[in-house]
Parts: C-alpha cells; structure tokens; sequence
C-alpha cells in the first residue's frame, strides 16, 4: 500500500535499492540531492531550477532559457517592497489574460473539471479562501471567510468562520469575490512598507508565521493556480 509523506524531515536520508514508480513530489525541497544510478524515464520535473547537472551536464541555463515562467517562477519570495509589487503586477497580468480566453471558450469551460482538478470557477475559489487565510485574516485583521471560498482538501472540514461548504456560487459572483480580494492585495501591497511588517503574525490552522510569508503564499498559490488553470484551459480548447 503506498505511503504518505507530509510535513517529514528527512534530510541526509539514504535511499537504497527504493522503488519510486509514479512516485508525487509536492512542495519538496531537494536542494543539495544527488541521485546516482538511477532509471529516468517518462519523468517530469516542475519547480525552481538553479543548477541542475544531468549525467554530468548543468541543464540550468537551457531550462530556464525555455521556461515559461522565468523568471517570475524564482520571484514569488520578494525580499523588497519593489519586489513584491513586481511579481504581483505580473500575476494579475497573467491572470486577467487567462479569465479572458477562459470567457471566450464559452460557459462549460468555466465549470469544467478535467481529470478531477478543480475548475476555473472553483480555482478561484480557492484562491479567495487562500487569500482571506494568508492575507485578511492575518494582515487585515478580519475574522470572517467569504462564504464561498473552497479550502484546500486537508483544511476542508476546519472551523473557518463564514464559510459554506455547500455553496456552488455562479460564475458572477465568483468573480466579484475575488476581485474583491485582489483589490484588497493590491492597495495593501501598493502602499507597502516592509519595515512596517510585524515580525510575527497569527495564520489560522498554521500558526506564527512572519508577515512577509504570508505575501510570498499568496504569490505562490495565485502563481501556481494560475499555472493548473492554464494547463487544464488547453486541454478543453483542445477539445
């Protein structure tokens, strides 16, 4: 029976004649990992890359020359105000482009699931419950969710204030929700101060973090949504 492994340390492990057949790498940090004689073969690699050496060649400069998405994929942890509002700018652009082309594809493209992934409606959705968990409840100060924000399959069935889990909004009021929270992102990080951050703030169901995370995991999750929706938009016009 296949293991999961989720929030787990294991840093320096050795692995040794292990059998990772369709194996699912998420939110990994491999840095520093050597992997020797090993069978690569229908594998697909997705995230940061910054020096990759396969069987002795560093493919860093000719993957990230054909990426897609760099270099905003290695900007979504701005260390500056500038920063921040760089990669924000650049993820509304994106955003705003892809909901035009969704529009175009007609209504069922909108509510579409392909292979199970959420649709475009209900990634939305998810995107206002990440955003009133990472930004509104621990940067603004709300303590209410929007009704119809969809959590993540291991926050489903938490105590999130205001939520309706059996809320099916339509297309409309998905997109007042969320331009609503974009709105909200968008005047606080025009007018960002990072000196002004507090050192620590309180992120329901994760505990203390640091204020300028919280920017970062809205950045990454509207980055990477963006991405799936993207990827799943082509499949239906495809089709």
């Amino acid at each position: 029976m296949a293991e999961e492994f989720e929030d787990r340390d294991l840093s320096e492990s050795v692995f040794w004649g292990v059998r990772l057949q369709r194996a699912t790498f998420r939110d990994t940090d491999l840095s520093g990992a050597s992997f020797f004689h090993t069978l690569w073969s229908d594998v697909s690699i997705d995230g940061v890359i910054d020096r990759l050496v396969v069987n002795g060649v560093d493919v860093t400069e000719y993957v990230n020359a054909n990426d897609r998405w760099y270099p905003l994929r290695n900007r979504l942890e701005p260390s500056t105000a500038e920063g921040v509002r760089e990669s924000w700018a650049t993820i509304r652009q994106e955003w705003a482009a892809l909901i035009e082309s969704a529009v175009a594809l007609g209504p069922d493209a909108l509510t579409r699931s392909v292979g199970g992934e959420w649709s475009l409606r209900d990634t939305l959705r998810h995107l206002v419950f990440a955003i009133d968990k990472w930004f509104s409840w621990p940067l603004l100060g709300e303590r209410s969710f929007c009704v119809l924000g969809l959590p993540n399959t291991g926050s489903q069935g938490g105590d999130w204030p205001g939520l309706e889990p059996a809320a099916d909004p339509t297309w409309d009021e998905t997109m007042a929700a969320i331009g609503e929270r974009v709105g909200r992102v968008t005047s606080f990080v025009d007018a960002l101060d990072i000196e002004a951050l507090p050192d620590t703030v309180e992120v329901k169901e994760n505990g203390e973090v640091t204020a300028l995370m919280c920017l970062h995991v809205v950045l990454e999750e509207s980055f990477e949504h963006l991405r799936y929706a993207l990827r799943d938009l082509a499949v239906i016009a495809a089709e």
